[in-house]
């Protein structure tokens, strides 16, 4: 059954309280009787309800008195005299509506109240359409007549949900051209109940509103603080902060506002050095004012505004007590302020109150209002309310303050943890992406990182810690250290990947034990090793996804790669594969929000990132921009980063290998071809200590190891020297006593390389070293 939407009370029609509620149906048997019927004519819903209407009514016809509407089909009034259940009569003032049910057939809504004694206040009645449905429809008849109250629809939809009454005072604004003073605002109580019939199904919905316009200001401040509580600090920030603080101030309290900050509050840095009393810099937050041609709220943070030394704004920053006065040509600080005293003229600015905006021990500025449209100056009832209101909008900026400082350092946090700017590599060309799902944050558990390694090679690593948010950051930072310090190490990316698992186990277990909660519960990782000289990738991964090659040639290519499980489950090895490369090939490493950020499943994500990375020879920037805008939503779910490389390769000419026999006469044979190699690369300068280190390294190979001695140069951004063997002992560098035959040499070496360095292979390991080349010694 539906209910047809009537605004209540033409300007003719008798005026009604209500508290009665009837439903009459076609046959004129009442089929809803409410509490208010029982309490006004005696009679329970059980005596009255499926009886007829009209033996209610003492009339010698019981059917005039309503005949009229029932051929109308609209709703109107009547007065009527009723059969109380105790035998006398009751005169009653009904508004009676017609219902529309879903077969067609028509029944009566009566609303109905004994006629008061004297003038009734205004009173409107109304319908609207039962739960389930969307077609509520109210006029509002409080407010412009005949317009959709936004407040009536939310409480009615509310009561229809909840199939509960529901009472509200709501705070209506003065209408265009009035003062907005307090006690000249319309605040209409409003009564919102649903109607059932026997059965229980909601009929409709009836609405009551009593129209009040009086001079109450106790109820009006109390509106006024409950609606700047709603409206003062939706978010955490602060410039919004301030201006929702100035639309709350004007018209209603004053007819200008303007809200001066401190340092304190847009830096996070301690209370300002001065004396008291002394002159002090703030900065124009917000101001609003009822005239259109003046400024409306600033957007942000604006220059410095400086107050003359006796103004009211400085002794409220002295003090932290507000000070209120009157204006005129008797101010004694307004003559040191030529540009505020002419506008005070212009404008004929009365009332001056100026507030601290202080909260917890915190001065952060002063808040300003003036009034002149309003002929009454600030009482002190005033400055009550726009204390406490003040004092909310206080700890509101304090508390965006804060959030300001703590985000500026989780920013610097992540800032510190990740690679600020990679460095650049002879190997590779890369470019990343970084979006945490935390946006107002902006940290995450993803990282990203290019480690330079010895022989010209490069690893490159993707990770990513379970969780967002500071405590994900936080054991990024470790893991990431983790990473970088066993890579120094040369070690393969299984052996890597192997101690940084061990490393998260025994973390989670030492917080496990503090009652902390993991403080790695679980992380996934790939680490893969380019070599420009042999054109190959080792990869391996621990639970996360195979990195993407592009060829130039060739389709897109997802290598097959040994999963590996998440670091911190422990139980299965970790295994590397190794992929050939040909140059200018673009792989792409990427956590898993990266193929998951759409709705769709993952195979989607895997074909939108094929066609991101369909085209190698484009920019590296391009290529993320690309990649960022295909696979990612506006509000990705999970923290994001991807890392793209371009393969480069380094000529055979800038590259020299020789095999040495085991034999110390070799040493001199392999140091005069070092000499003529370095000449061929125009690096003379290095002849001497490349020889010296050429001799130490290989002829503490030919004395100490075993199996074949090479020895290799490399021509890079450095001059690396390598010397290889069979053997696995680790070479050691400790000082020689003076009576010692030997054991300088490797500390020789050690002095005379910029670096150097052990790495271990599956046949032997090899030294290592790196010199500046001449034009950056």
């Amino acid at each position: 059954m539906g209910v047809n939407g009537v605004s209540g009370g033409s300007p003719g029609d008798p005026l009604i309280t209500t508290t009665a509620v009837a439903v009459v149906d076609a046959d004129g048997l009442i089929t809803y009787w409410s509490q208010g019927a029982q309490d006004l004519l005696g009679y329970s819903a059980a005596a009255v309800v499926r009886h007829p209407a009209r033996a209610l009514l003492r009339s010698r016809d019981p059917t005039a008195a309503m005949s009229r509407l029932h051929r109308s089909d609209r709703a109107g009034n009547a007065l009527v005299t009723v059969r109380h259940r105790a035998g006398h009569a009751v005169r009653l003032t009904v508004r009676v509506c017609p219902l529309l049910a879903a077969d067609g057939r028509r029944d009566w809504l009566v609303l109905g109240a004994g006629v008061p004694a004297g003038t009734p206040p205004e009173t409107h009645a109304t319908g609207t359409a039962p739960a389930g449905t969307d077609a509520i429809r109210i006029t509002d008849t409080g407010t412009d007549a005949g317009r959709p109250s936004p407040v009536v629809t939310r409480h009615a939809r509310r009561t229809l949900v909840s199939g509960q009454p529901q009472v509200t005072v709501t705070h209506t604004p003065p209408r265009h051209g009035r003062t907005g003073r307090l006690g000249r605002e319309r605040t209409p109580p409003r009564s919102f109940f649903p109607l059932h019939d026997d059965a229980g199904r909601t009929l409709g919905l009836c609405y009551a509103a009593r129209g009040v316009t009086v001079q109450d200001p106790t109820r009006e401040r109390l509106v006024l603080l409950n609606a700047a509580s709603e409206h003062i600090g939706t978010t955490l920030d602060l410039d919004r902060t301030v201006r929702e603080f100035a639309e709350v101030a004007v018209p209603q309290l004053a007819d200008f506002v303007a809200i001066d900050l401190l340092d304190v509050a847009t830096t996070g840095k301690g209370p300002p050095t001065r004396s008291p009393g002394g002159p002090v810099t703030l900065r124009r937050a917000a101001h609003l004012s009822i005239r259109p041609d003046l400024p409306k709220v600033i957007a942000e943070v604006g220059e410095p505004i400086r107050y003359p030394p006796g103004s009211l704004q400085n002794r409220c920053l002295a003090t932290g007590e507000p000070s209120r006065e009157a204006l005129g040509p008797g101010t004694p600080w307004l003559p040191d302020d030529p540009v505020r005293w002419t506008g005070i003229n212009r404008f004929g600015v009365h009332t001056h109150l100026v507030l601290p905006l202080r909260a917890r021990g915190v001065t952060m500025g002063v808040v300003t209002l003036l009034r002149w449209e309003n002929p009454d100056p600030f009482t002190e009832d005033d400055q009550l309310l726009i204390e406490d209101l003040v004092a909310r909008a206080a700890v509101c900026v304090d508390n965006a303050r804060r959030f300001a400082r703590e985000h500026q350092a989780a920013l610097t946090l992540q800032t510190s943890l990740l690679p600020p700017n990679l460095p650049p590599h002879n190997a590779v060309e890369v470019a990343h992406r970084y979006l945490p799902a935390d946006a107002e944050s902006g940290v995450g558990g993803d990282w990203f990182d290019v480690i330079p390694l010895s022989s010209a090679r490069v690893a490159l690593v993707v990770g990513d810690v379970i969780g967002h948010g500071l405590h994900a950051a936080a054991s990024m930072g470790r893991l990431r250290a983790a990473v970088q310090t066993l890579a120094d190490l040369d070690q393969s990316p299984d052996e890597l990947l192997a101690h940084v698992n061990d490393l998260v186990m025994r973390l989670s277990d030492e917080a496990e034990a503090a009652a902390e909660g993991p403080a790695a519960a679980g992380a996934t990782c790939v680490y893969a090793i380019y070599d420009p000289i042999a054109r190959t990738m080792v990869v391996a991964r621990a639970g996360h996804p195979t990195p993407a090659v592009a060829h130039l040639t060739e389709p897109v290519e997802f290598p097959d790669i040994p999963a590996g499980p998440p670091l911190g489950l422990g139980g299965l090895p970790f295994e590397s594969a190794e992929i050939p490369l040909e140059e200018g090939s673009v792989v792409a490493l990427y956590t898993d929000g990266l193929i998951q950020a759409s709705d769709q499943d993952v195979d989607v994500g895997i074909e939108r990132l094929c066609f991101a990375l369909a085209h190698p020879d484009r920019p590296l920037e391009e290529i993320c921009d690309i990649m960022v805008r295909a696979l990612l939503s506006d509000r990705p779910r999970d923290d994001i980063a991807f890392l793209v490389a371009r393969t480069r390769v380094l000529s055979p000419d800038l590259v020299a290998s020789w095999h040495v026999p085991a034999d110390p006469s070799a040493v001199r044979v392999v140091r005069d071809d070092v000499s003529d190699r370095l000449s061929q690369w125009n690096l003379e300068e290095l002849a001497f200590t490349t020889e010296l280190i050429v001799s130490e390294l290989v002829t503490n190979a030919i004395r100490h190891a075993h199996g074949p001695i090479n020895l290799r140069l490399i021509h890079e951004r450095t001059l690396i020297c390598e010397v290889s063997d069979g053997g696995h002992t680790s070479p050691h560098l400790r000082r020689a006593r003076s009576t010692d035959e030997g054991g300088r040499g490797l500390f020789l070496v050690a002095q005379l390389a910029q670096r150097w360095g052990t790495r271990y292979t599956g046949s032997g390991k090899t030294i290592w070293t790196e010199q500046p080349l001449p034009d950056e010694i």
